[in-house]
């Protein structure tokens, strides 16, 4: 099959119907109080479809077992992986699928009704001023090809996407989920997409985009 440029510019095979890609350039703004933190160190933020950095390969092996900690549903041990630890979490909210989303993707609820929609949003901080906020959404589809079908168009560049929870419930301001730093797992009929930003301090692109790939692969909580 023919090879498709994802969110950030990284070319994805199509051998699976799977991609690790980047969402769209749409953004999401929201939240009005903000969270007083003191700043860390500035590290480099590497450019968008670029090769692999000395930084994402150092997260290799933390990456890999903050995953299958969160396979096993245990998000904090996740994050200590990753070298952070949870500040908060909020609460699970559902939603209608066409009411909080855009572009294609809201097309494709209107063609193909969702099941289920559950949002969550985490805050994680390295206990140095530097904090993220991940956004995570488990969507749910009446089948498993059409879960197959939904995920090929969340990874493609532009398709649009499903608003994130409001910043304001984890007490953050004016966060934007700009999908620069994503991931996204399919299991049967559910898929899981996961965006990551950064909230306060300076957490580097590697990192954010590690820390949504973990949170990823959360079962719902």
């Amino acid at each position: 099959m023919t090879d498709f440029i994802t969110k950030n510019g990284k070319v994805i095979p199509l051998r699976n119907g799977r991609g690790g890609g980047r969402k769209s350039a749409g953004v999401v703004v929201a939240g009005a109080v903000a969270l007083a933190m003191g700043t860390g160190g500035v590290t480099s933020i590497s450019g968008l479809g670029a090769p692999e950095t000395a930084s994402s390969l150092r997260l290799g092996p933390r990456k890999a077992e903050g995953q299958q900690a969160a396979r096993m549903g245990d998000p904090d041990a996740a994050w200590q992986r990753m070298g952070m630890r949870q500040l908060r979490r909020t609460a699970r909210q559902q939603a209608e699928c066409v009411a909080v989303s855009f572009g294609e993707i809201r097309e494709f609820f209107t063609r193909t009704r969702c099941t289920s929609l559950d949002r969550v949003l985490f805050a994680v901080t390295d206990g140095a001023g530097n904090t993220a906020v991940i956004s995570v959404v488990w969507v749910g589809l009446p089948t498993a090809g059409d879960a197959r079908r939904f995920e090929s168009v969340m990874t493609r560049h532009g398709s649009g996407d499903i608003h994130p929870l409001g910043s304001h419930l984890l007490d953050l301001g004016d966060i934007r989920f700009t999908g620069l730093r994503y991931g996204s797992e399919r299991d049967g009929k559910t898929v899981t997409v996961a965006e990551a930003e950064t909230a306060t301090g300076q957490v580097d692109h590697d990192t954010l985009d590690a820390l949504a790939e973990v949170a990823a692969h959360l079962p719902r909580v």
